[in-house]
């Protein structure tokens, strides 16, 4: 086992940190010990989220999260893949509504750790997961490699479940090895996603039901009639990170999953350490802030991560649409040809023409006498049975 030192995310690893495999050689190591690996940075560099943004959340975030890097190579030495992965203790049944949920509370109050298991996660703790491949023709071996190690890997660590986080469903054929060989493939709550082929706003909202038009335009009218309400467009959270973290709070608080809680130090990094891609839209009313959104924007795509509402006016002035309003407004001025939003919130979604964007979860318990069993259970424990406006949005059948 690692021996924790004084700073946070250092660690002196054992031997046992080595597994060798057919295709090579994997080593769990710390972030200190990337620091002189160039192919960490070539590994994500051509995501949203690169390999900054694994280290902003491996430095921000808390609540027992313990972050390490799979360095994976072949018999010759070479690194051909850097993949994240962090072990947390994790709530089964996060998210999972009536009678199950009753009954799981029910026995926690004598066993408090029933259904609540340390998990090794690869992945992003704070988004959707990538295979951290060198090159993009190396995704299979990547894959191949992790099905053959991470078992021992967990056994080793002491983790119970082995789960690969939220991986957009274009991985599914090459990470076929799992799902067809101890591994149950579940949907993950999805992402959405809306095309931005118009010219302005209103264009957009032409195209949606008559319905939804007309209530967005109500909407609209009452926000307007109140205070007037002004929006800034900045790369840099810092000054304002005090006023506007209890919106995100608010927010977050009123979620049904939550998984991470965001720190004001990511939002500070989040500007400080990726200028380029982060964007941070501030409302003020009569000078006080009353909503917020934390994006990032790479390519043709503007990534809406994150929102803080002040709650004691965000209903009276439809604060939600009102703000999105004006960030599909911007984006479409920026020529972005794609807004994707995070999961959840999606009967709004679903009249504003959004389509889903699926994304997978790999699961498997570390005892194989277990796992048969597991693999079974957790099709009844997955959240998105329980949504039943996800089964209405036109490619549903794509989870």
């Amino acid at each position: 086992m690692p021996v924790r030192s004084t700073a946070r995310s250092e660690f002196i690893m054992s031997p046992a940190s080595t597994v060798s495999v057919s295709h090579g050689v994997v080593k769990l190591v710390s972030r200190l010990e990337l620091e002189q690996c160039t192919a960490w940075k070539r590994a994500f560099e051509t995501r949203c989220k690169d390999h900054r943004y694994y280290e902003i959340l491996e430095k921000t975030l808390e609540s027992g999260f313990e972050h390490y890097y799979l360095l994976l190579e072949n018999h010759s030495g070479s690194v051909r893949a850097v993949q994240p992965v962090f072990f947390v203790r994790q709530n089964l049944v996060e998210g999972v509504p009536g009678r199950i949920r009753s009954i799981v509370d029910f026995v926690r109050k004598k066993f408090p750790r029933f259904l609540t298991m340390r998990v090794l996660m690869v992945g992003c703790a704070g988004g959707e997961g990538h295979l951290g491949a060198c090159s993009p023709e190396d995704e299979q071996w990547v894959a191949e490699t992790l099905h053959e190690s991470l078992h021992t890997i967990a056994k080793q660590k002491k983790a119970s479940l082995v789960v690969l986080k939220d991986f957009p469903s274009r991985y599914r054929e090459k990470l076929s090895s799992f799902s067809s060989n101890g591994y149950a493939r579940v949907p993950s709550m999805p992402l959405t996603q809306l095309a931005l082929n118009y010219s302005d706003f209103d264009e957009y909202l032409r195209t949606l039901g008559k319905a939804t038009r007309k209530n967005l335009r109500r909407k609209f009218r009452k926000t307007e009639r109140a205070p007037k309400i002004e929006l800034e467009v900045m790369t840099d959270i810092s000054p304002y990170v005090d006023e506007i973290y209890p919106l995100y709070l608010q927010v977050h608080e009123r979620s049904p999953l939550k998984f991470e809680t965001l720190t004001k130090d990511y939002f500070r990094s989040l500007g400080r350490e990726m200028p380029e891609r982060a964007r941070f839209f501030i409302w003020r009313q009569l000078g006080k802030i009353v909503a917020f959104s934390s994006c990032l924007v790479h390519g043709d795509t503007i990534y809406d991560d994150c929102l803080g509402l002040d709650y004691s006016v965000a209903l009276d002035l439809h604060l939600y649409f009102y703000t999105l309003r004006d960030v599909i407004s911007w984006s479409l001025q920026q020529r972005f040809k794609y807004y994707c939003s995070n999961p959840l919130n999606y009967d709004p979604k679903l009249h504003l023409g959004c389509r889903l964007v699926p994304l997978d979860l790999y699961v498997r318990h570390t005892a194989p006498v277990l796992n048969p069993i597991f693999r079974r259970a957790v099709k009844y424990l997955e959240p998105t049975r329980h949504d039943p406006v996800l089964r209405q949005f036109p490619n549903a059948e794509e989870l």
